[in-house]
């Protein structure tokens, strides 16, 4: 009988080629010896028993392993995947009965996203959300929960700025807003453009009446007759209105689309400087008095549709309109604490008892 160690001798001397073959014919040219050993003889229960206790040892850790080596790899290719999301792809996934519901959001206003959606998802209208992320984070971190409701349309602009109102950065942002809603017009949909830091209180779907090209709200706080026109109301002392550019419904006609290019062009004309701080509201203003004659515009009613500057300050007109509300916008007033904290004052800060309401769950 050859002993291990010449066993291990004869080994050593077989060609390397060789260390591996390639079919069990080459056993049997005496490339290894030919010894068998039977798994029911003291050696190959000894074998079975050490290979059970390997097992034992190593399998609890294949998991992690394989996380270790393969999670970047499969976050990587994740990652490319909502990277190259066209905004074509994702109204086609969001939408129903042909409309979309639009928000553009930044990373520090993720927690009025969720107050947003939870108010919506009352109404069954969530699944209609498209979330235009304007970085990156935000992109992953709504996608990573709430599968193709976020796209990020190039360039995003920088998201420590986006946020602060009056900022250059805000205007960047803002800016934005109208060839989003273009490009989504073009596509064929209607679309709803909603800031979030509004409330939903009841389903604002039922409000769009006929087939207005262009639906809006009005920014003043000054009280409206219940039965009000739905015209563009008249300008005002900087010769033009006060509409608000922060809810807004388009159908896809031609009507929809000037308003949109309009708009685009006045942003144009009326960059942002340090002297100015512009936004987009006064554009948005501008683009519907100048297109006023040629395209269908439709006022929505002001007790359905109040401005934070009437719903929060007078609380005699609130009372008069109980139960008329539908959506409510937490404007004139700035920053993040000082909106949260009204909300919470009123009873619409839903996110700290309900976000299991939202497709987002708790952020």
């Amino acid at each position: 009988m050859m002993s291990l160690h010449q066993r291990q001798q004869q080994q050593q001397q077989l060609p390397l080629a060789d260390a591996y073959p390639l079919s069990p014919r080459a056993a049997s040219y005496g490339f290894f010896p030919q010894r068998t050993m039977s798994f029911f003889g003291r050696t190959g229960l000894l074998a079975l028993l050490a290979l059970l206790v390997l097992l034992g040892v190593f399998l609890p850790w294949a998991g992690p392993m394989e996380g270790l080596f393969f999670s970047s790899t499969n976050r990587e290719r994740s990652l490319s995947r909502w990277r190259d999301y066209t905004l074509a792809q994702a109204a086609a996934f969001v939408a129903k009965n042909s409309t979309v519901i639009v928000c553009a959001v930044s990373q520090p206003y993720i927690p009025f996203l969720n107050n947003w959606l939870i108010s919506i998802a009352r109404q069954r209208h969530q699944d209609k959300v498209l979330v235009i992320a304007e970085d990156y984070a935000t992109l992953y971190e709504v996608n990573q929960k709430w599968p193709g409701h976020a796209v990020l349309i190039p360039p995003a602009p920088d998201a420590q700025t986006a946020h602060k109102f009056g900022s250059q950065g805000f205007f960047n942002f803002t800016s934005r807003r109208p060839r989003h809603l273009l490009h989504i017009l073009e596509l064929g949909y209607n679309v709803m453009y909603n800031d979030v830091d509004m409330v939903w209180l009841a389903d604002p779907f039922s409000y769009l009446e006929g087939n207005h090209d262009v639906y809006f709200t009005d920014d003043m706080a000054a009280v409206k007759p219940l039965n009000h026109p739905h015209d563009l109301p008249p300008p005002g002392k900087k010769g033009r209105t006060y509409i608000c550019s922060c809810m807004i419904f388009l159908r896809p006609t031609k009507g929809a689309k000037e308003v949109m290019k309009k708009w685009i062009d006045e942003l144009q004309e009326q960059p942002w400087s340090k002297k100015r701080k512009a936004n987009d509201q006064p554009a948005f203003n501008w683009a519907l008095n100048k297109t006023a004659g040629q395209v269908d515009l439709y006022l929505l009613p002001q007790a359905a549709f109040p401005s934070g500057g009437l719903y929060f300050k007078n609380d005699t007109w609130v009372q008069e309109t109980k139960g008329m509300h539908v959506i409510i916008h937490n404007n004139y007033i700035t920053g993040f604490d000082k909106k949260i904290k009204r909300f919470r004052d009123y009873g619409l800060w839903l996110v700290d008892d309900h976000s299991h309401e939202s497709p987002l769950g708790k952020m």
